[in-house]
């Protein structure tokens, strides 16, 4: 992609969110950890420095390298890096007295700047900080202040860099992207070209080029990054694109068939697999979240090896990696602050001799959706709910056993059922259930039992990355509760998740 925006990260929860504010400009940009980034900046228009949990007084604080960016590219510094500039350019950044957290008002605003065009005095925006600049960088000019923080915006003379001490991605900053817009589009002059369509045409020109006469093999799922991701491949190599879809046991109930069906017509050349009793073998007593994915993972890539064989000269493996999968697996901070990682992410082993072609990797969710759009593809296959790559052996909290697999199926089945019978199904983002590793007494017919709880989920969100969850009618909760004890052998208890991203996942494991 041309015309980027470099995203650096220092940890904030709000850095994807700056990202997506970026894209709903139709301007493409990438995120990289701020001590590992590209070293060529060329493609590069703009930069943005995220925010951070850290302080610029600390001994651990984040130190990026910006020579080969401060003054030579626009650059736009955002809260922790609003005060990074400042304490290490001749600044001061002091401690406060309260943290600064949450809705605040411009009281006062520079006239004449381009960064505020159409942004009134009293405009809200939001801050989350424990530090304040006290003093300007050197050659700073204040441009914005608050009630409570007189340098809440401010640039550098003889730079074109920016920086603000407030988050302008965050939906409670009610200019933010007004804001993001001035400064890319007007002072960077970055190209709003970013959308589905030259997406699209650029990627198939791109897969052409890279795979050329190669034969590539890819492995679908039903869901709807897989397959805007072989439609995609289809476009570009036609028949060398060869597509599995493997049943791992641990899909919906009746999904390896209805998938299959599913595909029929679209031309694609689609081989189903089911290998559901070798995944189940190989997770049989595993209990540890991480663990069960990276099984299922090394799995996956044992049957795609083994399918790949009987397919003459393949040489590429594609994948449905999407951008969300990619950020969550790389931390600013190394493995250990990684939340979880993802079965699609990471290379392949050294004895598998394919390469691997990601056509979606930088895209997000809602972004992936669009793109099918402009490819035809069925709006109602592109409005399925997400389905995470490790099926339900993540929605099965503890050991995975072929029972637990048929209650967690039949469960599943009754509440997406229902969703769709209501007309809640495509006012909710995802939505699924969890089988809890307890028991809990119930009394049915008179007689007492001891089975199995159920916890069902439901969110809205654009893209996976933050999530609310739905206040779905008592009256569907009290209908589907009753039809999941009654119709459901084994489960005598239902209970509804209320936690919303962050701070928990959308998925349980």
């Amino acid at each position: 992609m041309q015309h980027n925006v470099l995203i650096l990260d220092f940890g904030s929860q709000y850095t994807q969110l700056i990202a997506r504010r970026v894209r709903e400009l139709n301007i493409f940009c990438e995120i990289f950890p701020y001590n590992h980034f590209p070293s060529d900046l060329s493609s590069y228009k703009a930069v943005i420095l995220g925010g951070s949990p850290f302080s610029v007084r600390g001994e651990d604080a984040p130190h990026p390298d910006l020579s080969q960016i401060r003054g030579k590219l626009p650059m736009l510094a955002v809260c922790y890096g609003a005060q990074y500039l400042s304490h290490f350019s001749g600044g001061e950044v002091a401690a406060s007295n309260t943290r600064e957290y949450g809705r605040a008002n411009l009281s006062f605003i520079k006239e004449n700047e381009v960064f505020f065009e159409g942004v009134s005095e009293n405009s809200q925006v939001w801050m989350s900080h424990s530090d304040s600049i006290k003093a300007l960088p050197t050659n700073g000019v204040k441009l914005a202040s608050t009630h409570d923080v007189e340098f809440a915006a401010y640039k550098i003379e003889g730079e074109t860099t920016y920086a603000i001490q407030y988050h302008p991605e965050v939906f409670h900053s009610t200019d933010g992207s007004k804001m993001l817009e001035n400064f890319l589009v007007k002072i960077a002059e970055v190209p709003q070209n970013f959308t589905p369509k030259a997406f699209v045409s650029e990627m198939v020109a791109e897969l052409k080029e890279k795979l050329q006469d190669d034969k590539v093999v890819l492995g679908l799922s039903g869901g709807v990054d897989s397959t805007v991701a072989a439609v995609l491949l289809h476009q570009a190599i036609g028949k060398n694109l060869y597509c599995i879809f493997v049943n791992n046991g641990l899909l919906r109930k009746n999904e390896f068939q209805n998938v299959l069906d599913q595909y029929k017509g679209m031309g694609l050349n689609v081989k189903g697999v089911d290998s559901g009793d070798r995944f189940l073998s190989e997770l049989a007593g595993v209990s540890d979240p991480e663990t069960k994915r990276k099984i299922i993972g090394r799995v996956f890539i044992e049957v795609f090896d083994d399918e790949s064989h009987l397919i003459e000269d393949v040489k590429w493996l594609a994948q449905g990696t999407i951008y969300p999968d990619v950020i969550e697996s790389v931390s600013v901070k190394g493995p250990s602050a990684t939340i979880k990682s993802h079965h699609n992410v990471g290379g392949l082993p050294d004895y598998m001799k394919l390469k691997i072609v990601e056509p979606l990797r930088m895209l997000f969710k809602d972004e992936v959706r669009r793109v099918g759009a402009s490819l035809g593809i069925d709006p109602e296959l592109l409005g399925r709910h997400p389905f995470p790559g490790p099926g339900l052996s993540i929605r099965i909290l503890g050991d995975i056993t072929p029972e637990k697999v048929r209650i967690l199926q039949e469960v599943d089945s009754v509440f997406i059922e229902g969703l769709k019978s209501w007309g809640l199904y495509d006012k909710v983002w995802q939505a699924g259930a969890i089988l809890l590793p307890v028991n809990s007494v119930g009394v049915m017919g008179d007689e007492r039992t001891y089975e199995k709880v159920i916890a069902l989920r439901a969110v809205e969100s654009t893209d996976g990355m933050t999530a609310d969850w739905v206040h779905l009618p008592y009256d569907f909760l009290m209908k589907v509760s009753n039809d999941i004890i009654n119709k459901v052998k084994g489960v005598n208890r239902v209970v509804y998740d209320i936690s919303s991203k962050p701070p928990a996942t959308i998925e349980w494991e």
